[in-house]
């Protein structure tokens, strides 16, 4: 395969992924007219389309997607290769994506990059916040943090927070208006915040342990959220009870604002892990940042 061959693939992959030859053109520094040739001529030494064109719209065909699929992980390993090569100097340097959700970019990943970032002023960071589930091989992250139950087996997963709890809230003055519920199926009596999973769109159900009795309950009432925050927001202003971290709450619990209940049924749980795939050649940044946020309990 002669040099200009890789060069074709990689302006191919460029197109692909930013879905427009306008900005790839702009992510390489090249012409739209230089592209728009490499594509062509890689399709022509192929023999096989790979993009389906209209003035407006650009897409892949099943043998572009094939083609792509294929070259991702190779060049994404050579990108590595040489990320790690040319950040062999004093001070770390690069790019670090990581995809999170709220809570966690909050409670863990913050604090250490608000002491890290400081003394490597050339490490950037770029934090994606998802509700739900992300794939970050697909989505082209460094790492994920999630919980360690949600972390699929074939990732490499460090420990970076904590066990967590969560905790069954709700205001003063809806307990005014309504019982204390007393174990967690007298929740069937109350107006509660239901969490809509981004991943899979299904309802959360309230999971509760106390002495070996493990119950899952599927709560109702006039809300049904997707965000933590607003869970929060709704308890404060008592909508509904609602079942969150009971880190994020603890400050109102404390303060009189919110009312803790069921909580001997509210058992510690395993906490926040950083994760990657297996295969990945780290950097020194990387490295940096996975020390700085193992957890050391």
């Amino acid at each position: 395969m002669r040099k200009g061959d890789f060069s074709d693939l990689a302006v191919f992959i460029a197109v692909a992924e930013e879905g427009s030859f306008t900005r790839a053109a702009a992510k390489l520094g090249l012409s739209q007219s230089a592209l728009s040739y490499a594509v062509r001529t890689l399709e022509e030494r192929l023999k096989v389309r790979l993009l389906s064109r209209t003035t407006r719209s650009l897409s892949l065909t099943d043998a572009g997607e094939k083609l792509l699929n294929g070259l991702r992980p190779a060049f994404d390993h050579i990108d590595s290769e040489l990320a790690a090569l040319t950040a062999l100097h004093d001070k770390p340097a690069g790019t670090i994506r990581i995809t999170t959700f709220r809570h966690a970019a909050k409670t863990v990943l913050w604090p250490v990059l608000s002491k890290l970032l400081p003394d490597y002023p050339d490490i950037s960071v770029e934090i994606s916040l998802e509700e739900g589930l992300t794939d970050i091989v697909a989505g082209r992250f460094d790492a994920g943090i999630r919980l360690g139950e949600q972390v699929q087996k074939d990732m490499v997963a460090v420990k970076v927070g904590p066990d967590l709890r969560m905790a069954v809230v709700g205001s003063p003055s809806y307990f005014a208006k309504h019982k204390v519920p007393e174990t967690p199926r007298d929740l069937g009596d109350h107006r509660c915040a239901s969490y809509r999973q981004t991943t899979g769109g299904g309802l959360f159900a309230w999971e509760f342990e106390r002495d070996g009795v493990e119950l899952e309950v599927r709560v109702n009432g006039p809300l049904i959220l997707n965000d933590g925050e607003m869970l929060e927001a709704a308890a404060l202003d008592g909508l509904a009870l609602a079942y969150t971290f009971e880190s994020q709450v603890a400050h109102h619990i404390a303060e009189g604002r919110l009312v803790r209940v069921l909580e001997d049924w509210c058992q510690p749980f395993s906490g926040y892990h950083l994760y990657y795939p297996s295969r990945r050649q780290h950097t020194p940044a990387f490295a940096l940042l996975l020390e700085a946020l193992r957890y050391k309990a």
